[in-house]
């Protein structure tokens, strides 16, 4: 018993020290690096109490931090918790009755939990949204073109089991380890399911299979798993990849050396300063911009908990600085390609309302990608093409 005790009190202590600056497997990871004394199955379950306390976003503040951090648990746990057994035997009793009847039990509205529902992009079902965040997304793999046979059998020769969404589409459990069984982004990339979705809309340029190289500029490429997906669903293109930090762009260096990627040109520039542009023209840019990741905060639910709405606002004035400065060097008839992984219409339809009215660009086609009812984030993204 005073083990579980032990759990719930270091839980509180590591929480009364982190304030949100970074993500918080990294911050836990320094956390249990200064004290040696947890073993891996402590930090396991210290950590998960940590994500279980965030995962109430603003709901319950004002309820004790090691009171709350059970609330947390009772609510994501899905089957009979031997914490919970211990310290809390009547919730425990009741885990695994419908999330609707322990949220009533615990006078916790979903609404509470994530208090901005008029902010949504349209579509968005906001309660749906709230109740995602008590489970824990999953782990989804891109096959890449001619991989499909291998990957799956590789899988099922290591028991590994898996669900296939889409003829390249794979969902396995986030606890699953693939790095020795597959060749990580040479044969599959790990990406989201509704950010290979987003290749949909680069089929709808009709740019795919051309003889003449398409030119097409990634611009804020990060990992770069949108360039590899460009790659795959185009198959010709001249890849151009750019990022504000060198050292990202030294991981996508590697990252493209798996996937078989040789021939591209690369720069470090900050876009929304108008800095180290390139002075070439492009047939599609890719637009991936930094937002508030509002779409995977069942991952990183840390992030539900400290976000400020003054975020947005900061996020929607630099996604116009970027995608307007990016929109110049697009050719007439070329396509922009706008992506966030934001639930919030001012980083997504105002996005695309600005570029429409700013720039003259007609809208092709724009998603709203689902995940909170998939286990999987969700995204935004807006075709537009640039008169001819």
């Amino acid at each position: 018993m005073s083990r579980y005790y032990s759990y719930i009190n270091s839980a509180a202590a590591i929480l009364s020290q982190y304030h949100g600056e970074e993500p918080f497997a990294s911050f836990s990871k320094k956390y249990f690096a200064q004290h040696k004394k947890f073993g891996s199955r402590d930090r396991k379950q210290i950590t998960h109490l940590c994500y279980c306390y965030f995962r109430l976003g603003k709901a319950l503040p004002e309820m004790a931090v090691s009171e709350k951090i059970l609330a947390g648990l009772f609510l994501c746990s899905h089957a009979p918790d031997s914490l919970l057994e211990t310290v809390r035997p009547e919730w425990n009793e009741k885990v695994m009755l419908p999330l609707g009847d322990k949220l009533q039990l615990l006078s916790v509205s979903l609404n509470h939990v994530f208090p901005w529902a008029d902010a949504l992009t349209d579509g968005i079902d906001g309660e749906q949204l709230s109740a995602s965040y008590f489970t824990q997304p999953g782990m989804f793999l891109r096959l890449r073109p001619g991989r499909e046979a291998a990957v799956k059998g590789k899988l099922e020769k290591a028991g590994i089991g898996f669900s296939m969404i889409t003829d390249h589409c794979m969902a396995l459990s986030n606890a699953t380890s693939i790095d020795e069984v597959i060749q990580v982004n040479k044969e599959a990339v790990i990406q989201d399911m509704n950010s290979q979705r987003v290749g949909e809309l680069l089929v709808a340029t009709g740019q795919t299979g051309t003889v003449r190289p398409v030119a097409t500029w990634d611009c804020c490429a990060a990992s770069g798993g949108k360039s590899i997906m460009a790659k795959d669903v185009l198959g010709n293109i001249n890849l151009t990849v750019s990022d504000i930090r060198e050292s990202i762009l030294i991981n996508l260096k590697k990252r493209f050396a798996e996937a078989g990627i040789t021939n591209y040109k690369s720069f470090v520039a900050d876009i929304s300063k108008q800095e180290n542009l390139p002075s070439s023209f492009f047939d599609i840019i890719i637009a991936d911009v930094p937002c508030t990741g509002s779409g995977t905060w069942g991952r990183t639910p840390e992030q539900l908990y400290y976000f400020d709405t003054e975020k947005a606002e900061e996020y929607a004035a630099l996604q116009k600085r970027i995608a307007g400065t990016a929109v110049t060097h697009l050719q007439n008839g070329g396509y922009f390609l706008y992506i966030t992984c934001s639930v919030f219409k001012k980083e997504n339809e105002e996005a695309v309302d600005y570029l429409k009215e700013k720039f003259h660009l007609q809208l092709v086609k724009m998603e709203v990608l689902k995940g909170y009812d998939k286990k999987a984030d969700t995204m935004f993204a807006a075709l537009l093409q640039r008169p001819l």
